[in-house]
């Protein structure tokens, strides 16, 4: 497949991005780190985030493209979803507030800060990320999804841009 923005070979179009850590965690001095896992971050045992997907619907298309991201919790419900993390049922968890914590550069407008609700899914699952219903580009494409040329765009512009 051809990336129709530069003409370049895609080997295959990924359909999730990730990023390794919360924007703040690349702000703070070395030493002021506390843990960084795959899933969970505390800075300064004041500050908590947790990983999980923003799901994007694909027009036309069974599949999903997913934004692996990171949001800030609260003290409280950061220490709740670790209690929880193998305890089966957890889904039925009331979805958690937070901060959407990971900069996604290709969107015109800061993806920092924007309001989430954080749902925990089944053991194994990582959370998912609901965006606060703006006017956002990142919300508006989670509420009513992309077609396959984004997803191409987007594959381009993390690839080449």
């Amino acid at each position: 497949m051809k990336c129709p923005h530069c003409n370049n070979e895609l080997n295959e179009l990924p359909l999730c991005y990730g990023i390794e850590a919360p924007q703040y965690f690349y702000t703070v001095p070395e030493e002021k780190r506390t843990e960084l896992t795959d899933d969970f971050c505390v800075i300064d045992e004041q500050h908590f985030f947790i990983r999980g997907h923003i799901e994007i619907p694909i027009i036309d298309s069974r599949e999903k493209f997913i934004w692996s991201v990171w949001a800030s919790l609260s003290a409280e419900n950061f220490l709740k979803s670790n209690e929880l993390l193998l305890v089966e049922g957890r889904e039925e968890e009331e979805p958690y507030f937070g901060w959407l914590s990971t900069e996604l550069s290709i969107y015109p407008l800061t993806t920092l800060s924007l309001k989430t609700r954080v749902h925990t899914q089944e053991v194994g699952a990582v959370p998912l990320i609901e965006l606060e219903q703006t006017d956002h580009p990142l919300a508006v494409e989670q509420r009513e999804g992309i077609s396959i040329e984004r997803v191409k765009e987007i594959a381009h512009l993390i690839n080449h841009g």
